[in-house]
């Protein structure tokens, strides 16, 4: 089966103010198929592969592109329309396991907030900044993942793209002001579902 670009499940403004529809637009519709059509051409050509040196050479491909594929149909998950713009849930987090297990981890949302943000801001280049759960310790951590490659050390619960396409069009080189602005629409009833089949011990 062929991997495909996954529909967004919200219209491409209805994150503005905080991400723009134009950048919405290109980031789905062509950085993310860009994704998917590499990886579809680097499986096919896997599948034909017929040593081992051949086999080698794609590894790169399969996992710069399948890592792209996964972390960005994770990220549009991440997100939704922001209640401080009266449009949905964004940037809400309520009371139950998320927000308890924030708060046993950093203190507060707030502390949550600042310690992701300076992480994810130090990422020398391209990558994501991550809020997952140690599959030893169920604890929430904060960790970060270089160019597209996936999140395997713990189970993701948030994802956020620091590659300059996610970002550029709005607030130029700006990282600190995109981090800030995302939180707005951070949607934390995924995070929460992402983190309650993390500490159950299911995966998503």
């Amino acid at each position: 089966m062929a991997n495909t670009l996954p529909p967004l499940p919200y219209p491409y403004n209805a994150l503005e103010p905080y991400i723009s529809e134009e950048i919405m637009v290109l980031h789905h519709t062509k950085h993310h198929q860009t994704y998917v059509n590499a990886l579809n051409a680097a499986e096919a050509a896997y599948a034909k592969a017929s040593t081992p040196k051949e086999r080698i050479a794609l590894q790169a491909a399969l996992k710069f592109n399948g890592g792209g594929h996964i972390n960005h149909s994770l990220f549009w998950k991440n997100l939704a329309p922001s209640a401080a713009a009266s449009k949905g849930n964004g940037g809400v987090l309520r009371d139950g396991p998320l927000k308890k297990a924030i708060e046993e981890a950093f203190g507060s949302l707030d502390n949550l907030k600042k310690e992701f943000n300076a992480t994810t801001a130090a990422i020398q280049g391209s990558g994501w900044g991550w809020l997952g759960v140690n599959p030893i310790t169920k604890r929430l951590e904060i960790t970060t993942t270089p160019n597209q490659d996936p999140l395997l050390t713990h189970t993701p619960v948030i994802g956020v793209d620091i590659w300059e396409h996610a970002f550029y069009l709005q607030y130029k080189n700006v990282k600190a002001d995109y981090l800030t602005a995302i939180w707005n629409v951070i949607n934390f009833e995924e995070a929460e579902a992402r983190y309650l089949e993390a500490v159950s011990g299911s995966k998503l």
